[in-house]
Protein backbone atom coordinates (compact mmCIF):
# COMPACT_ATOMS: atom_id res chain seq x y z
CA UNK A 1 0.00 0.00 0.00
CA UNK A 2 1.67 3.23 -1.05
CA UNK A 3 1.81 6.22 1.25
CA UNK A 4 -0.69 8.15 -0.46
CA UNK A 5 -3.36 5.46 -0.21
CA UNK A 6 -2.46 4.72 3.11
CA UNK A 7 -3.54 8.18 3.90
CA UNK A 8 -6.58 8.09 2.09
CA UNK A 9 -7.59 4.75 3.89
CA UNK A 10 -6.49 6.75 7.15
CA UNK A 11 -8.40 9.72 6.57
CA UNK A 12 -12.10 7.14 5.78
CA UNK A 13 -12.09 6.54 9.30
CA UNK A 14 -14.48 7.63 11.64
CA UNK A 15 -12.96 10.47 14.24
CA UNK A 16 -13.96 7.86 16.99
CA UNK A 17 -11.74 4.88 15.73
CA UNK A 18 -9.15 7.73 14.75
CA UNK A 19 -8.97 8.55 18.71
CA UNK A 20 -9.01 4.71 19.56
CA UNK A 21 -6.15 4.13 17.20
CA UNK A 22 -4.31 7.22 18.45
CA UNK A 23 -4.83 6.09 22.17
CA UNK A 24 -3.53 2.70 21.54
CA UNK A 25 -0.41 3.91 19.53
CA UNK A 26 0.89 6.76 22.41
CA UNK A 27 -0.52 3.44 25.05
CA UNK A 28 2.30 1.13 23.44
CA UNK A 29 4.62 4.26 23.51
CA UNK A 30 4.28 5.31 27.31
CA UNK A 31 3.52 1.59 28.71
CA UNK A 32 6.53 0.26 26.45
CA UNK A 33 8.84 2.82 28.03
CA UNK A 34 7.18 2.15 31.39
CA UNK A 35 7.84 -1.75 30.71
CA UNK A 36 11.79 -0.70 29.65
CA UNK A 37 12.39 1.14 32.97
CA UNK A 38 10.87 -1.02 34.81
CA UNK A 39 12.70 -3.68 33.66
CA UNK A 40 15.71 -1.47 34.13
CA UNK A 41 14.81 -0.53 37.98
CA UNK A 42 13.79 -4.38 38.65
CA UNK A 43 17.02 -5.62 37.58
CA UNK A 44 19.53 -2.70 39.26
CA UNK A 45 16.91 -4.01 42.81
CA UNK A 46 18.17 -7.50 42.48
CA UNK A 47 21.64 -6.86 41.02
CA UNK A 48 21.74 -5.13 44.34
CA UNK A 49 20.23 -7.50 46.50
CA UNK A 50 22.41 -10.21 45.01
CA UNK A 51 25.87 -7.93 46.05
CA UNK A 52 24.47 -7.35 49.63
CA UNK A 53 23.40 -10.97 50.19
CA UNK A 54 27.33 -12.05 49.23
CA UNK A 55 28.89 -9.50 51.15
CA UNK A 56 26.53 -10.52 54.22
CA UNK A 57 27.79 -14.33 53.49
CA UNK A 58 31.21 -13.30 53.29
CA UNK A 59 31.32 -11.32 56.47
CA UNK A 60 29.69 -14.65 58.36
CA UNK A 61 32.27 -16.67 56.62
CA UNK A 62 35.04 -14.35 57.72
CA UNK A 63 33.74 -15.00 61.12
CA UNK A 64 33.45 -18.50 61.42
CA UNK A 65 36.78 -18.65 59.80
CA UNK A 66 38.21 -16.78 63.07
CA UNK A 67 37.26 -19.30 65.38
CA UNK A 68 39.07 -22.20 63.37
CA UNK A 69 42.46 -23.31 65.12
CA UNK A 70 44.30 -24.02 61.97
CA UNK A 71 43.70 -24.75 58.23
CA UNK A 72 43.11 -28.61 58.90
CA UNK A 73 40.46 -27.87 61.81
CA UNK A 74 38.34 -26.71 58.51
CA UNK A 75 37.79 -30.59 57.50
CA UNK A 76 36.39 -31.62 61.24
CA UNK A 77 34.01 -28.58 61.39
CA UNK A 78 32.96 -28.45 57.79
CA UNK A 79 29.54 -29.18 59.31
CA UNK A 80 29.96 -25.28 60.38
CA UNK A 81 30.22 -24.37 56.74
CA UNK A 82 27.61 -26.35 55.81
CA UNK A 83 25.16 -24.32 57.87
CA UNK A 84 25.81 -20.78 56.51
CA UNK A 85 24.89 -22.23 53.00
CA UNK A 86 21.07 -23.78 54.53
CA UNK A 87 18.61 -22.76 52.73
CA UNK A 88 20.61 -21.27 50.29
CA UNK A 89 20.83 -23.60 47.19
CA UNK A 90 22.30 -21.17 45.13
CA UNK A 91 25.27 -20.22 47.17
CA UNK A 92 28.43 -21.96 46.73
CA UNK A 93 31.32 -21.96 48.92
CA UNK A 94 35.13 -23.04 47.98
CA UNK A 95 38.14 -22.41 50.08
CA UNK A 96 41.80 -23.33 49.24
CA UNK A 97 45.17 -22.57 50.28
CA UNK A 98 46.69 -19.25 48.97
CA UNK A 99 50.17 -20.44 49.08
CA UNK A 100 49.61 -23.95 46.99
CA UNK A 101 46.24 -23.44 45.59
CA UNK A 102 45.49 -26.89 46.67
CA UNK A 103 41.59 -27.64 47.96
CA UNK A 104 41.37 -27.01 51.77
CA UNK A 105 37.47 -27.62 51.54
CA UNK A 106 34.59 -27.41 48.47
CA UNK A 107 31.02 -27.53 49.34
CA UNK A 108 29.31 -27.92 45.70
CA UNK A 109 30.87 -28.90 42.09
CA UNK A 110 29.77 -25.36 40.76
CA UNK A 111 32.10 -24.04 43.52
CA UNK A 112 34.95 -25.99 42.29
CA UNK A 113 34.52 -24.48 38.93
CA UNK A 114 34.47 -21.07 40.29
CA UNK A 115 38.07 -21.29 41.39
CA UNK A 116 39.30 -21.57 37.96
CA UNK A 117 36.71 -19.32 36.72
CA UNK A 118 37.22 -16.33 38.63
CA UNK A 119 39.94 -13.65 37.84
CA UNK A 120 42.69 -13.89 40.73
CA UNK A 121 42.91 -9.97 40.76
CA UNK A 122 38.93 -9.92 41.31
CA UNK A 123 39.38 -12.07 43.93
CA UNK A 124 42.30 -10.53 46.00
CA UNK A 125 40.98 -7.36 45.82
CA UNK A 126 37.42 -8.83 47.36
CA UNK A 127 35.51 -7.17 44.17
CA UNK A 128 32.16 -8.86 43.40
CA UNK A 129 33.00 -10.48 39.72
CA UNK A 130 30.45 -12.19 37.50
CA UNK A 131 31.23 -15.78 35.76
CA UNK A 132 29.60 -17.96 33.90
CA UNK A 133 28.93 -21.64 34.04
CA UNK A 134 29.44 -23.96 30.77
CA UNK A 135 25.48 -23.85 30.83
CA UNK A 136 25.35 -20.20 30.27
CA UNK A 137 24.06 -20.11 34.00
CA UNK A 138 25.38 -16.35 35.45
CA UNK A 139 26.81 -16.15 39.07
CA UNK A 140 28.09 -13.38 41.31
CA UNK A 141 31.13 -14.00 42.96
CA UNK A 142 33.46 -12.51 45.61
CA UNK A 143 36.47 -14.03 46.98
CA UNK A 144 39.51 -12.47 49.26
CA UNK A 145 41.63 -14.45 52.15
CA UNK A 146 40.23 -15.43 55.57
CA UNK A 147 42.92 -15.79 58.65
CA UNK A 148 42.84 -18.49 61.16
CA UNK A 149 43.61 -18.68 64.67
CA UNK A 150 47.40 -19.46 64.42
CA UNK A 151 47.74 -16.99 61.93
CA UNK A 152 47.61 -18.98 59.17
CA UNK A 153 44.98 -17.65 56.08
CA UNK A 154 42.78 -19.68 53.40
CA UNK A 155 41.56 -18.30 49.78
CA UNK A 156 37.80 -18.41 49.74
CA UNK A 157 35.15 -18.28 46.84
CA UNK A 158 31.88 -17.32 47.54
CA UNK A 159 29.09 -17.62 44.22
CA UNK A 160 25.78 -16.94 44.12
CA UNK A 161 23.67 -18.24 41.49
CA UNK A 162 21.63 -16.05 39.86
CA UNK A 163 18.79 -18.03 38.08
CA UNK A 164 16.10 -17.49 40.38
CA UNK A 165 16.55 -13.47 39.11
CA UNK A 166 16.62 -14.71 35.99
CA UNK A 167 13.26 -16.25 36.41
CA UNK A 168 12.24 -13.19 38.13
CA UNK A 169 12.73 -11.11 35.15
CA UNK A 170 11.90 -13.27 32.69
CA UNK A 171 8.39 -13.63 34.05
CA UNK A 172 8.39 -10.30 34.55
CA UNK A 173 8.97 -9.90 30.15
CA UNK A 174 6.48 -12.71 29.68
CA UNK A 175 3.62 -10.91 32.43
CA UNK A 176 3.95 -7.59 30.60
CA UNK A 177 4.00 -9.21 26.88
CA UNK A 178 0.66 -10.82 27.24
CA UNK A 179 -0.97 -8.10 29.26
CA UNK A 180 0.40 -5.79 26.86
CA UNK A 181 -1.85 -6.16 24.17
CA UNK A 182 -5.27 -7.36 26.33
CA UNK A 183 -4.11 -3.88 28.00
CA UNK A 184 -3.60 -1.69 24.66
CA UNK A 185 -7.05 -3.25 23.19
CA UNK A 186 -8.69 -1.70 26.92
CA UNK A 187 -6.84 1.88 26.32
CA UNK A 188 -8.42 2.07 22.65
CA UNK A 189 -11.84 0.36 23.50
CA UNK A 190 -12.10 2.66 26.34
CA UNK A 191 -10.92 6.09 23.76
CA UNK A 192 -13.60 4.66 21.32
CA UNK A 193 -16.27 4.80 23.79
CA UNK A 194 -15.16 7.72 25.41
CA UNK A 195 -15.02 9.85 22.31
CA UNK A 196 -18.20 8.55 20.70
CA UNK A 197 -19.91 9.39 23.61
CA UNK A 198 -18.09 12.88 23.52
CA UNK A 199 -18.92 13.36 19.85
CA UNK A 200 -22.77 12.03 20.43
CA UNK A 201 -24.11 16.01 19.85
CA UNK A 202 -21.85 16.18 16.25
CA UNK A 203 -24.28 13.73 15.12
CA UNK A 204 -27.10 16.98 15.48
CA UNK A 205 -25.03 18.80 13.47
CA UNK A 206 -25.16 15.85 10.82
CA UNK A 207 -28.69 15.31 11.48
CA UNK A 208 -29.55 19.26 11.10
CA UNK A 209 -27.30 19.84 8.38
CA UNK A 210 -29.12 16.67 6.23
CA UNK A 211 -32.27 18.72 6.85
CA UNK A 212 -31.64 21.97 5.94
CA UNK A 213 -32.75 23.11 2.46
CA UNK A 214 -34.20 26.75 1.17
CA UNK A 215 -37.42 26.15 3.57
CA UNK A 216 -35.77 25.35 6.68
CA UNK A 217 -32.63 27.54 7.20
CA UNK A 218 -34.43 29.19 10.47
CA UNK A 219 -33.35 25.95 12.33
CA UNK A 220 -30.83 26.31 14.84
CA UNK A 221 -28.22 23.32 16.85
CA UNK A 222 -29.12 24.09 20.00
CA UNK A 223 -26.10 24.20 22.28
CA UNK A 224 -27.70 24.09 25.92
CA UNK A 225 -25.63 21.12 27.81
CA UNK A 226 -22.72 21.11 25.02
CA UNK A 227 -18.83 21.45 26.26
CA UNK A 228 -17.32 24.48 25.84
CA UNK A 229 -15.49 23.18 21.96
CA UNK A 230 -18.68 21.99 21.10
CA UNK A 231 -20.64 25.24 22.01
CA UNK A 232 -18.37 27.42 20.13
CA UNK A 233 -19.14 25.39 17.10
CA UNK A 234 -22.83 25.50 17.68
CA UNK A 235 -22.61 29.36 18.30
CA UNK A 236 -20.60 29.89 15.00
CA UNK A 237 -22.41 27.75 13.34
CA UNK A 238 -26.44 28.89 14.06
CA UNK A 239 -24.37 32.67 13.42
CA UNK A 240 -23.33 31.04 10.11
CA UNK A 241 -27.17 29.61 9.28
CA UNK A 242 -28.67 33.11 10.35
CA UNK A 243 -26.55 34.84 8.07
CA UNK A 244 -27.53 32.53 5.06
CA UNK A 245 -31.07 33.15 6.11
CA UNK A 246 -30.46 36.68 5.98
CA UNK A 247 -29.07 36.69 2.75
CA UNK A 248 -31.22 34.31 1.40
CA UNK A 249 -34.07 36.52 2.28
CA UNK A 250 -32.54 39.57 1.43
CA UNK A 251 -32.37 38.03 -2.09
CA UNK A 252 -35.83 36.51 -2.09
CA UNK A 253 -36.86 40.16 -1.36
CA UNK A 254 -34.72 41.49 -4.14
CA UNK A 255 -36.01 39.67 -6.88
CA UNK A 256 -39.52 40.25 -6.12
CA UNK A 257 -38.41 44.05 -6.09
CA UNK A 258 -36.39 43.53 -8.85
CA UNK A 259 -39.08 41.69 -11.22
CA UNK A 260 -41.81 44.46 -9.73
CA UNK A 261 -39.49 46.83 -10.62
CA UNK A 262 -38.74 46.23 -14.09
CA UNK A 263 -42.47 44.78 -14.91
CA UNK A 264 -43.27 48.71 -15.38
CA UNK A 265 -41.20 49.87 -17.56
CA UNK A 266 -41.47 46.43 -19.48
CA UNK A 267 -45.09 46.97 -19.22
CA UNK A 268 -45.02 50.15 -20.56
CA UNK A 269 -43.05 49.30 -23.27
CA UNK A 270 -45.03 46.31 -24.93
CA UNK A 271 -48.27 48.67 -23.90
CA UNK A 272 -46.81 51.51 -26.10
CA UNK A 273 -45.79 49.32 -28.55
CA UNK A 274 -49.00 46.90 -29.36
CA UNK A 275 -51.04 50.49 -28.71
CA UNK A 276 -48.99 51.95 -32.52
CA UNK A 277 -48.90 48.64 -33.65
CA UNK A 278 -52.82 48.30 -33.82
CA UNK A 279 -53.49 50.51 -35.94
CA UNK A 280 -51.99 52.92 -39.12
CA UNK A 281 -49.44 55.93 -37.57
CA UNK A 282 -48.13 58.59 -38.71
CA UNK A 283 -44.35 59.00 -38.91
CA UNK A 284 -45.11 61.77 -35.94
CA UNK A 285 -46.57 59.42 -33.92
CA UNK A 286 -44.77 56.92 -34.31
CA UNK A 287 -41.91 59.33 -33.53
CA UNK A 288 -44.00 60.30 -30.09
CA UNK A 289 -43.89 56.34 -29.22
CA UNK A 290 -40.23 55.76 -29.77
CA UNK A 291 -39.36 58.41 -27.82
CA UNK A 292 -41.23 57.89 -25.00
CA UNK A 293 -40.17 54.17 -25.12
CA UNK A 294 -36.36 55.24 -25.44
CA UNK A 295 -37.16 56.93 -21.66
CA UNK A 296 -38.12 53.85 -20.44
CA UNK A 297 -35.22 52.22 -22.05
CA UNK A 298 -33.23 54.69 -20.43
CA UNK A 299 -34.60 54.46 -16.98
CA UNK A 300 -34.27 50.10 -17.28
CA UNK A 301 -30.68 51.12 -18.63
CA UNK A 302 -29.96 52.60 -14.86
CA UNK A 303 -31.69 50.31 -13.00
CA UNK A 304 -29.99 47.84 -14.63
CA UNK A 305 -26.55 49.73 -14.17
CA UNK A 306 -27.25 50.43 -10.27
CA UNK A 307 -27.96 46.89 -10.03
CA UNK A 308 -24.61 45.98 -11.20
CA UNK A 309 -22.80 47.82 -9.39
CA UNK A 310 -24.61 46.61 -5.89
CA UNK A 311 -23.99 43.37 -7.14
CA UNK A 312 -20.28 43.72 -7.43
CA UNK A 313 -19.92 45.79 -3.51
CA UNK A 314 -21.69 43.30 -1.92
CA UNK A 315 -19.39 40.41 -3.34
CA UNK A 316 -16.54 42.51 -2.35
CA UNK A 317 -15.10 42.62 -5.60
CA UNK A 318 -12.44 45.24 -5.96
CA UNK A 319 -14.10 48.27 -7.35
CA UNK A 320 -11.56 51.09 -5.49
CA UNK A 321 -9.44 52.73 -7.58
CA UNK A 322 -7.84 54.74 -4.73
CA UNK A 323 -6.45 58.46 -5.01
CA UNK A 324 -6.33 61.38 -2.97
CA UNK A 325 -10.08 63.21 -3.32
CA UNK A 326 -10.53 66.64 -1.76
CA UNK A 327 -13.90 66.13 -1.32
CA UNK A 328 -14.52 70.23 -0.92
CA UNK A 329 -13.82 70.04 -4.89
CA UNK A 330 -16.43 67.85 -5.72
CA UNK A 331 -18.97 68.98 -3.88
CA UNK A 332 -18.40 72.10 -5.62
CA UNK A 333 -18.34 70.29 -8.67
CA UNK A 334 -21.61 68.56 -7.80
CA UNK A 335 -22.79 71.80 -6.80
CA UNK A 336 -22.65 73.13 -10.24
CA UNK A 337 -23.56 69.65 -11.81
CA UNK A 338 -26.69 70.45 -10.19
CA UNK A 339 -27.24 74.51 -9.96
CA UNK A 340 -29.83 74.43 -13.18
CA UNK A 341 -31.61 72.02 -10.69
CA UNK A 342 -31.02 73.65 -7.67
CA UNK A 343 -31.89 77.42 -9.52
CA UNK A 344 -35.02 76.23 -10.93
CA UNK A 345 -36.69 75.73 -7.16
CA UNK A 346 -34.70 78.57 -5.70
CA UNK A 347 -32.36 76.88 -3.78
CA UNK A 348 -28.76 78.37 -2.55
CA UNK A 349 -26.32 75.35 -2.08
CA UNK A 350 -23.60 76.06 0.13
CA UNK A 351 -20.10 74.36 0.42
CA UNK A 352 -18.02 74.97 3.68
CA UNK A 353 -14.78 73.27 5.05
CA UNK A 354 -12.17 71.13 2.96
CA UNK A 355 -10.49 67.52 3.79
CA UNK A 356 -8.68 64.98 1.48
CA UNK A 357 -9.57 61.30 1.79
CA UNK A 358 -8.21 58.45 -0.30
CA UNK A 359 -10.63 57.17 -2.38
CA UNK A 360 -12.06 56.42 -5.80
CA UNK A 361 -12.72 59.75 -6.71
CA UNK A 362 -15.74 58.86 -9.24
CA UNK A 363 -16.92 56.38 -6.56
CA UNK A 364 -17.06 59.73 -3.87
CA UNK A 365 -18.38 61.88 -6.34
CA UNK A 366 -21.40 59.41 -7.06
CA UNK A 367 -22.04 59.25 -3.36
CA UNK A 368 -22.13 63.18 -3.12
CA UNK A 369 -24.14 63.33 -6.28
CA UNK A 370 -27.28 60.60 -5.37
CA UNK A 371 -27.55 63.50 -1.51
CA UNK A 372 -27.35 66.20 -2.82
CA UNK A 373 -29.45 65.42 -5.59
CA UNK A 374 -32.07 63.98 -3.01
CA UNK A 375 -31.32 67.16 -0.85
CA UNK A 376 -32.03 69.57 -3.63
CA UNK A 377 -35.36 67.21 -4.79
CA UNK A 378 -37.22 67.55 -1.34
CA UNK A 379 -36.13 71.00 -0.30
CA UNK A 380 -38.59 73.72 1.19
CA UNK A 381 -38.29 76.06 -2.16
CA UNK A 382 -36.62 79.13 -2.00
CA UNK A 383 -34.13 77.72 1.33
CA UNK A 384 -30.31 76.59 1.27
CA UNK A 385 -29.32 73.38 0.91
CA UNK A 386 -25.63 72.84 3.45
CA UNK A 387 -22.58 70.96 2.58
CA UNK A 388 -20.26 70.72 5.43
CA UNK A 389 -16.90 69.20 5.34
CA UNK A 390 -15.40 68.57 9.01
CA UNK A 391 -12.28 66.97 9.77
CA UNK A 392 -11.69 65.18 13.17
CA UNK A 393 -9.28 62.88 15.04
CA UNK A 394 -10.46 59.72 13.64
CA UNK A 395 -12.92 60.38 10.97
CA UNK A 396 -13.91 62.76 8.18
CA UNK A 397 -17.23 63.69 7.57
CA UNK A 398 -19.34 65.49 4.97
CA UNK A 399 -22.52 66.52 5.51
CA UNK A 400 -25.70 67.40 3.20
CA UNK A 401 -28.30 69.54 4.76
CA UNK A 402 -31.56 71.26 3.52
CA UNK A 403 -34.60 72.00 4.88
CA UNK A 404 -37.91 70.26 3.85
CA UNK A 405 -40.65 68.10 5.29
CA UNK A 406 -38.58 65.82 6.95
CA UNK A 407 -38.76 61.93 7.44
CA UNK A 408 -40.73 60.29 10.17
CA UNK A 409 -38.57 57.79 12.73
CA UNK A 410 -40.03 54.89 10.86
CA UNK A 411 -39.05 55.21 7.63
CA UNK A 412 -35.31 55.99 9.11
CA UNK A 413 -34.26 52.22 9.70
CA UNK A 414 -34.88 51.40 6.00
CA UNK A 415 -34.10 54.42 4.51
CA UNK A 416 -30.99 52.59 2.65
CA UNK A 417 -32.82 49.54 1.48
CA UNK A 418 -32.96 48.36 -2.27
CA UNK A 419 -35.98 49.96 -3.43
CA UNK A 420 -37.40 51.38 -0.51
CA UNK A 421 -39.35 54.81 -1.29
CA UNK A 422 -41.45 56.99 1.29
CA UNK A 423 -43.43 58.19 -1.54
CA UNK A 424 -43.29 55.50 -4.26
CA UNK A 425 -45.99 56.78 -6.80
CA UNK A 426 -43.73 60.86 -6.38
CA UNK A 427 -40.53 58.85 -6.45
CA UNK A 428 -41.75 56.83 -9.78
CA UNK A 429 -42.84 59.68 -11.47
CA UNK A 430 -39.43 61.57 -10.41
CA UNK A 431 -37.53 59.16 -12.18
CA UNK A 432 -36.28 57.33 -9.34
CA UNK A 433 -35.85 54.04 -8.83
CA UNK A 434 -35.33 53.77 -5.21
CA UNK A 435 -31.40 52.66 -5.60
CA UNK A 436 -29.69 55.88 -4.96
CA UNK A 437 -29.54 55.80 -1.42
CA UNK A 438 -28.62 52.00 -1.03
CA UNK A 439 -25.70 52.89 -3.93
CA UNK A 440 -24.30 55.48 -1.19
CA UNK A 441 -24.26 53.10 1.69
CA UNK A 442 -22.59 50.32 -0.78
CA UNK A 443 -19.78 53.08 -1.45
CA UNK A 444 -19.19 54.12 1.89
CA UNK A 445 -18.82 50.45 3.17
CA UNK A 446 -16.51 50.13 0.13
CA UNK A 447 -14.39 52.62 1.64
CA UNK A 448 -14.39 51.25 5.47
CA UNK A 449 -17.02 54.18 6.16
CA UNK A 450 -20.68 54.69 6.79
CA UNK A 451 -23.82 56.56 5.86
CA UNK A 452 -26.21 57.96 8.25
CA UNK A 453 -28.96 60.25 8.47
CA UNK A 454 -30.79 62.63 10.95
CA UNK A 455 -34.27 64.66 10.41
CA UNK A 456 -36.74 65.97 12.44
CA UNK A 457 -40.13 66.09 10.54
CA UNK A 458 -40.92 70.12 9.14
CA UNK A 459 -37.17 70.67 9.89
CA UNK A 460 -34.14 69.93 8.69
CA UNK A 461 -33.08 66.81 7.11
CA UNK A 462 -28.77 65.90 7.28
CA UNK A 463 -27.10 63.07 5.42
CA UNK A 464 -23.60 62.23 6.71
CA UNK A 465 -20.72 60.50 5.06
CA UNK A 466 -18.38 59.28 7.26
CA UNK A 467 -14.73 57.92 5.93
CA UNK A 468 -12.40 56.89 8.96
CA UNK A 469 -9.12 58.23 10.12
CA UNK A 470 -6.60 55.61 8.64
CA UNK A 471 -7.66 56.59 4.66
CA UNK A 472 -7.99 60.12 5.45
CA UNK A 473 -4.95 62.79 5.29
CA UNK A 474 -5.08 66.45 6.25
CA UNK A 475 -5.32 69.62 3.69
CA UNK A 476 -5.79 73.61 4.27
CA UNK A 477 -9.30 74.54 4.44
CA UNK A 478 -10.52 76.03 1.55
CA UNK A 479 -12.25 79.25 1.11
CA UNK A 480 -16.21 78.14 1.87
CA UNK A 481 -18.28 78.48 -1.86
CA UNK A 482 -21.66 78.95 -3.10
CA UNK A 483 -23.26 77.95 -5.48
CA UNK A 484 -26.54 79.96 -5.58
CA UNK A 485 -29.58 81.43 -7.83
CA UNK A 486 -28.48 84.19 -10.25
CA UNK A 487 -31.02 87.11 -10.28
CA UNK A 488 -32.07 88.17 -14.16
Amino acid sequence: MTQRALLDFWAQKSLAARIAATSAFFGLIVTGGAIVVGFYALSQQLDARAAEELKGKRDLLLHVLSEMPSPEAIIQNKHRFEDLLIGHDDLHLALTDPASGQWVASFSEIAKQSVSALDTSAVINASIAVWRMPNGGQLNAIGGIGPVVNGEAVRYYLSLDRRHDRKLLSGFISTTLVALPILLLIVALGAWLIARTSLAPLRRFHRLTASIGTQSLSHRVSSSGLPTELYELAEAFNSMLARIDGGYKRLQEFSGELAHEMRTPVATLMGRTQVALSKTRTVADLREVLEGNVEELERLSRLISDMLFIASADHNKNILKCEPVELAREAQQVAEYLSLIAEERGLTVEVTGAATVLGDRLLVQRAITNLMSNAIRHARANSRVNLLIVMKSKTTTLAVANEGDGIAPSHLERLFDRFYRIDSARARLDGGSGLGLAIVRSIMEAHGGKVSVQSLLGDRTTFTLSFPAEIVSPLKPLRSATVSRQDN
